[in-house]
């Protein structure tokens, strides 16, 4: 597949890591521009529908550089906020309702509007449940 790069005429691009390497070697990305370079290359290879072993290779390696300079620069802050107003955040943004969590829990479907207000505290078991279900930390949800 012919991949375009910004500003370049489409380009084959090469099926082994150190072609790959040659045209964009993976490195820390310490600013937006190696940022922006980076993710346009995953952009082109996630384009391909069958990826060679090289290729596979080196975009898992940047997508890892990716990951890591988005860490640490677009991280949100999340110390002020308590446990249960994370999960109403996950909650809202997945479209669920304190039913809904009931339901997710296993638990009487009153329960989740009780954990939600506060009547009631999430146990660890229910901090673990949740935190598989939305692939984050358990510790997330406890104060």
């Amino acid at each position: 597949m012919a991949a375009k790069l910004k500003n370049a005429k489409p380009v084959e691009l090469p099926k082994s890591f150190d072609e790959l390497v040659r045209l964009l070697p993976p490195m820390a990305i310490r600013d937006d521009i190696q940022h922006d370079a980076t993710v346009e290359m995953i952009d082109q290879l996630m384009g391909i529908e069958n990826l060679s072993r090289g290729q596979s290779d080196y975009l898992e390696t940047l997508v890892e550089l990716v990951e890591a300079y988005e860490a640490k620069h677009d991280a949100i802050d999340t110390s002020g906020l308590t446990g249960v107003e994370m999960l109403k955040f996950i909650l809202e943004q997945a479209g669920m309702s304190g039913a809904d969590l009931a339901r997710a829990l296993s638990i009487h479907p009153t329960m989740g509007s009780k954990l939600l207000n506060r009547e009631r505290r999430l146990t660890w078991d229910h901090a673990k449940i949740l935190a598989a279900r939305f692939k984050v930390d358990p510790a997330l949800f406890m104060d």
